[in-house]
């Protein structure tokens, strides 16, 4: 399984970057988690749209799904032009009705409500969800790989919950959102700080971690410390292009 960060800042992206976007892919299969503001134009640095096979949305706040409208926009292009002849799957909850039937295009995109109960089969991965503690509906993602058994865990965002720790359990990465230092409090806004992390972390027994949804404040690096200072292992920040091996 190979990851690679197409968008990590929280709220806005800074200049030439993008929100939260991640590209997943094994073998034939390209699957973004979420598609943040800017997500678009980083990842055709990457892959050609016509090749993505689907999107997950954790939730519907504008910094996760901004540019899932002109990423659609690029599948009728490119059915429209007879380069690729797949609809786009769009992955989403329907909690919010009115949010869910805005998703997609009819014969340009296939949108398909997922569950807790039901885990998703895409491609050779499996994807179950957790919901989070958010002001908002929103879903944890584990990604399971049928080829490898190596497991992914994207916190999307939330507040500490310890639900997640048995739902994060030995994953081999865990892209956390760590959008607070550890002196504040983000519990009011639905966001972790990076010592709620650290717990998060430690007590799941991930094997790495990955730092994203990340503040326009304050110095990262003090994140990464402050993280590392709580929990033995991998810590690395998340950057725009960096790549995981899994």
């Amino acid at each position: 399984m190979k990851v690679t960060v197409i968008g990590y800042w929280g709220a806005y992206p800074e200049a030439n970057e993008a929100t939260s976007c991640f590209l997943i892919e094994e073998g034939q299969t390209k699957v973004l988690l979420d598609c943040g503001s800017g997500a678009v134009a980083q990842l055709q640095n990457k892959i050609e749209l016509k090749e993505l096979d689907g999107v997950i949305l954790s939730h519907y706040h504008h910094d996760h799904m901004a540019d899932l409208g002109v990423l659609t926009y690029s599948r009728i292009v490119d059915i429209s032009l007879e380069k690729t002849d797949r609809p786009l799957q769009i992955f989403a909850h329907n909690h919010d009705m009115k949010a869910f039937d805005s998703l997609g295009s009819a014969t340009y995109t296939s949108v398909v409500a997922y569950n807790e109960s039901t885990p998703l089969i895409i491609g050779s991965l499996i994807v179950s969800f957790q919901k989070t503690a958010h002001p908002i509906t929103c879903y944890a993602m584990k990604i399971e790989s049928q080829l490898t058994d190596k497991v992914l865990v994207y916190t999307a965002d939330t507040a500490f919950d310890e639900a997640l720790i048995p739902f994060a359990e030995r994953a081999d990465l865990l892209i956390a959102e760590t959008s607070f230092y550890a002196d504040q409090d983000g519990s009011q806004f639905g966001h972790m700080t990076s010592e709620e992390v650290a717990q998060l972390a430690t007590a799941s027994q991930a094997k790495s971690v990955l730092l994203s949804h990340l503040p326009h404040f304050g110095f990262h690096h003090q994140l990464k410390s402050e993280v590392q200072r709580g929990y033995g292992k991998q810590v690395t920040l998340a950057s725009t292009g960096a790549i995981f091996h899994l």
